[in-house]
Parts: C-alpha cells; structure tokens; sequence
C-alpha cells in the first residue's frame, strides 16, 4: 500500500496543478518587508544637468581639482590636456580671482536645487600657482615656480583673504573660509562633505607633473588621515569620503603599489579595500573621532560586448545586449559579465556592493558607501537611459549613500531621463518613494523591479524595466500589503524619445494583484493609492476568487519564492515540499489568505537538500491540494 502512494502521488499531483498566470513574468512586491530608507544623495550628479532632474547631491570632482588652487582659482588638466595651467575652472565667473570662487559657484548652485554638496580637497602635494594657459614641462615638474606646495594644516591665523605669495595653500584655511561664508555642515547652507583627492592610484598617469611617482598604500592612509583631522577640526559636521578609487586594480591592490604585499602581509586582508578600511579604524580609536565617513569609489564598468560598453562607439547590438546586463555585476551573484576582470579570474570580488559592505561590516562597521562617478555608456540611447535606472534602482536597494553620474558623451538626454522617471516623472517634481521595500522577479535577466513606498502618503512607487528592446512584456503584479491597492497610474520612458509619457491608469486591480504591459525597451514609474484595510468585512472582500499558487524563479539555485492566494477563510491551510518520490522535505503553516514565502532548498533539519525536482502543496481540510512543480538547479 505504502508503494502505490509513492507511485501515484506523481500523478495527482500532475492532475491538479494549476498555473497561476500565463503572462510571461511575475512581479512580487513585500511592502512589509525589506523596508530600507533610500537615500536622496543616490540622485546626484557631476555635470549641471538641468533644474528638471531633481538632483538629490552634487559633487565637485574630477581630475582638475587634484590640482586646484582656492585661492586663485587655477587649476592644472593634467594628462586630460597637455598639463595645462590654466583658468578653466573660473571661467565665466563675474570674480574669477576671488578666494574660493570656484568653489561658492559651486555650493550656491547646489543650494539653489536643494542638493547635498560634496567638494574635494587636494592631497597630492602640489597645486597649480598660476593660469599661463600653457603646458608645464617635465623641467617644470613640482617643486617648481608653476606650483604651490599643499599643507593640510596652517599653524597659525586664518585670513579670509589668503596670502598668494607664500607659494602654501592650506587645506584647513580653505574649510574655514567655506564655514565662514555658509556654516557647518550641520547647517542648512554648509558644505557636506569633502573627499579627499581623486583617484590617487591614476597620479603618476593623470598628473606627472605633481606627483610623478606611484603612490604607496602608506602614503594614502597617512595623508587621507592627516587632511580629515584638519577639516574635522574646522568643521566636525562634515563628512569625509575617501579614498576615491578609480576602479578595480585600484580596489585590488591600489593599482600594484609598492608597499602592497608588505602592508597585506599576515593580515588577511583580500584587497586594498579591506586594509583602507582597517587603518581608518584604528585611526578613529587613535584620534577619538572618526575619519572616514564614507568609502568612495568610482565605478565605469569593464563589461564588453563587441567594444567596452563605456566607450562612445559601443553602439553594436552586442554592446546594447551588454550595456543592459552590466547593472548585474552590481548585486547578482548568479551574473558573471564578459571583462578583463573576470576573465582574469577575480569573479569573487563579485557582486561588488555585497562585497564592499561585507568589508565594511568586518573592519569598519557603519561607514557608508559612495560611487561618485558612474557611467554605463549609451547616454544618447535607449540602453543607456534602461542600465541607469537599474542602477538607481540598485543603489536604492542596496543602500547606497551617494551616487553621481559621470559624463563619457556630450548628448547625456536618456540618463537625464532615467533621473527624471525617479526624480521628476510628472513633470510636478514628484518623486519614487524614500523607502525601499522587497520586490521579486521571475526574470531577471531581462526585467527589473523596485519598490518603495513615500512617507507620509498612501502610496507605492514601482519601477518596472522591460530590457527586452523588440518586445513588449506583460508583468503579473502582485503587491503584498496591509492595504488594499485602489487605483493607479503609469509613466513611461521608451525609445520613443527622451520625454517620459503619462501612459495612464492601471486598470483590472483585484485583491492587490494586477497586469501590466511594459513596452519593449522600457522604464515605467507606477504608482499606486493605497488605503488601510479596516474590519473583517473589509478582508473578507478582498479575499481572491480562485486559488492560486505560484513559485518564481523557476528553476532556482538558491531559494525560490513561493506566492499563495486562498479564498476559502474558514479553512485550515498548511504549505508542504516534497521530493519527487512524495517523500515530506519540509511544511509551514499559513496564517493569511493572500501570502508569500521563501524556500532556501533547505529540509526541516536546515539541511540542504540535492538539486532535482521537488512540488509545492497547499493542503486545507475542505479543498484538494493546490500543487506547483518547481526545480533545483546547483
């Protein structure tokens, strides 16, 4: 007898599943879960951009400031152009010789659009004296007469009207003529934050005529150490970012310095990150304050498809198809992108923001983390405009701090666009929610989901990506929530053009669950109005109309998301896996007519079991078993 159980629980249970929904992907969304403030400096940018972005952070960097002088205003191109001194960074100013013009400019335009400001200060050693206009030679390389020597700190007096003959600039005097024109950074018109150089492992490339050799990893720690202390003693609300990495081999080995291997030595540090990281610590236990804020990297991904997908002429389908996977890299541990880090065999270093913050968590707990220049290329494009929404997706997810976009393209209209859909979809300033919450997909490969909810209203704010550029996609939406779901409306950016569409209202909503086509090549900003369920006979009439079950992904590798909607309320339920056999792996009991869980592969031991097929059974006294086929792939 017990045989022929084992051999026709197979068939009964092939009799009696159900598909849940014949569109081609599913959307979860847990309010109640994950819930995780997104930060508004994520929004920022480099370039001006315009008023309509609605940036959240703005941030005053690049190579030109490793070699600006505040109190005249030049400022020294580097490699970037012919290692020009010049006056390129006070042009057009009303004041260009004034102390600090370059930098007020700065703060005032982002104070005139609310935005987080974040300048950088030098650490490389030398800035430029004047504004010739002219190369300066390899003879000329500092110490010379076209340089200033930086000092982190002054020693005596502070002048608002700073010496120009001295040949020093002081790092110090120059935060307390920006806390004398706006206040703190605990004000409402101070400066943030400041960041402690740029990409110093690039020096000797980017700018060989201040600083011509390769910096060491002690060299760093020593001086990011020495400038921090001297703005915190200006200005302790402000906050530090450093070090400004420029990529990988910089993250890695700090671009193979020469102190690396005697640094890490004994250690057991995995890259430069973890040993920034550690000695930062022990300075805070050293000074008694701390002194990095936040990690600062900056991220242009290696990606290829037939060119790097950063590069201007990477229009290829190729490099569209890898342009739109890329933001995986960020998060997906189940991605492995085609680049020269890969291939070279650092995939565990990979995804890249799970792994920074298990660094932060092991050496440096609570700094938080920042990419204040990012690219993903295709900025005039459709793809271009889809991987950034993903990635301020992604950011907001993963609790990134701050972000600001980076420029490779003069025509940047779809990344403009990207910022708008979170930022300014209805032209009225309206935002996505300051709240992330969990949201799932069934594909995510080629579609994207992020939620989010916007304090002090009834609403929920979705992002929905369709990365599939010839075809149309129908999203099954299902929105677990103490509230019930009553109306909503969708905006779209497609290839259609750079404008984002008010596509109208979303329609069929039922028990917090409704269908929704995204355009081929798309962004969609949904918005949802809530309003709290009250009473039983409220819950009663929500309750679904048919059964349903469904599981997603499917297969699955590491755990497998399980959505139920039951309208018998006065049944008892309870949820079973079992193995193709009929053999019992493991049971939950349902306490709601309308829910999800997570199975991680795991049986009622919390052993993992072995990959193959296995089915989900929802059993109640009154009804037959509602049975879903899922399969474990490792």
């Amino acid at each position: 007898m017990k045989k022929m159980r084992l051999f026709l629980l197979p068939v009964w249970i092939l009799l009696f599943t159900i598909q849940v929904y014949s569109q081609d992907v599913n959307f979860l969304i847990n309010i109640n879960s994950g819930q995780k403030t997104i930060s508004p400096f994520i929004y920022g940018a480099n370039p001006e951009f315009t008023s309509e972005e609605n940036l959240g952070s703005r941030r005053l960097g690049g190579n030109r400031l490793t070699g600006y002088n505040w109190e005249n205003n030049a400022s020294h191109a580097g490699t970037d152009w012919y290692n020009y001194n010049d006056n390129y960074m006070a042009s057009g100013l009303p004041n260009p010789n004034a102390p600090g013009a370059t930098l007020t400019a700065f703060n005032n335009e982002a104070l005139g659009v609310g935005a987080y400001s974040a300048i950088t200060l030098q650490m490389a050693g030398y800035v430029a004296r004047d504004k010739n206009g002219t190369s300066v030679t390899e003879a000329q390389t500092a110490p010379s007469s076209r340089w200033n020597r930086v000092q982190f700190v002054k020693g005596s007096a502070f002048s608002l009207a700073p010496d120009l003959n001295d040949s020093v600039v002081y790092m110090d005097e120059c935060v307390n003529f920006l806390v004398n024109t706006y206040g703190t950074a605990n004000t409402s018109s101070g400066v943030k934050g400041y960041i402690l150089d740029n990409e110093p492992a690039l020096w000797p490339s980017t700018h060989p005529r201040i600083h011509p050799n390769k910096p060491t990893c002690n060299e760093i720690i020593q001086k990011g150490i020495e400038l921090s202390n001297a703005v915190k003693s200006i200005d302790p609300y402000a906050e530090i970012f450093g070090p400004a990495l420029y990529g990988f081999a910089a993250f890695y080995n700090f671009q193979d310095a020469a102190d690396w291997n005697s640094v890490k030595q004994g250690k057991g540090y995995s890259w430069f990150i973890d040993y920034y990281l550690d000695e930062m610590e022990k300075a805070e236990t050293t000074y008694g304050k701390r002194l990095l804020d936040v990690l600062d990297i900056h991220w242009y991904p290696e990606a290829y498809g037939d060119n790097r997908i950063t590069e201007t002429y990477a229009t290829t389908n190729n490099d569209k198809a890898a342009r739109l996977q890329a933001p995986r890299t960020l998060w997906d541990s189940k991605y492995e992108e085609n680049s020269w880090i890969i291939n070279a065999g650092f995939s565990a270093f990979f995804p890249l923001i799970p792994k920074i913050q298990e660094s932060i968590d092991k050496y440096y707990p609570e700094t938080k983390i920042s990419i204040t220049e990012f690219t993903y290329g295709g900025e005039d494009d459709i793809t271009g405009g889809i991987a950034t929404s993903d990635v301020l997706g992604i950011f907001g997810k993963y609790g990134v701090y701050m972000a600001s976009f980076w420029p490779v393209n003069d025509n940047t209209a779809y990344v403009q666009s990207a910022y708008r859909i979170f930022r300014n979809y209805d032209g009225q300033k309206s935002t996505f929610g300051d709240i992330s919450t969990a949201a799932y997909t069934s594909d995510s490969v080629y579609t994207s989901i992020y939620s989010s909810i916007k304090t002090g209203t009834n609403e929920i704010h979705l992002i929905a990506i369709n990365k599939n550029l010839s075809a149309s996609r129908t999203a099954n939406i299902s929105i677990q929530h103490d509230k019930s779901v009553l109306s909503g409306n969708a905006w779209v950016l497609d290839n259609s053009g750079t404008e984002i569409n008010n596509a109208g209202s979303i329609s069929g909503i039922q028990s917090n669950s409704f269908s929704y086509t995204m355009p081929a090549g798309s962004v969609s900003h949904i918005v949802l109005q809530t309003s709290v369920n009250t009473g039983v006979n409220q819950i009663h009439s929500n309750l679904p109309s048919v059964f349903k079950l469904d599981a997603f992904p499917n297969p699955f590798n590491l755990s497998c998301n399980i959505q139920y909607n039951l309208p018998d309320n006065s049944s008892k339920y309870s949820l079973e896996i079992r193995d193709i056999m009929g053999r019992l792996v493991k049971t939950y009991g349902i306490n709601s007519n309308n829910g999800y869980l997570i199975w991680d592969g795991t049986n009622e031991k919390n052993q993992t079991v072995t990959s193959g097929a296995y089915f989900v059974l929802v059993k109640s006294s009154r009804q037959l078993p509602l049975t879903k086929r899922i399969i474990l792939l490792k």
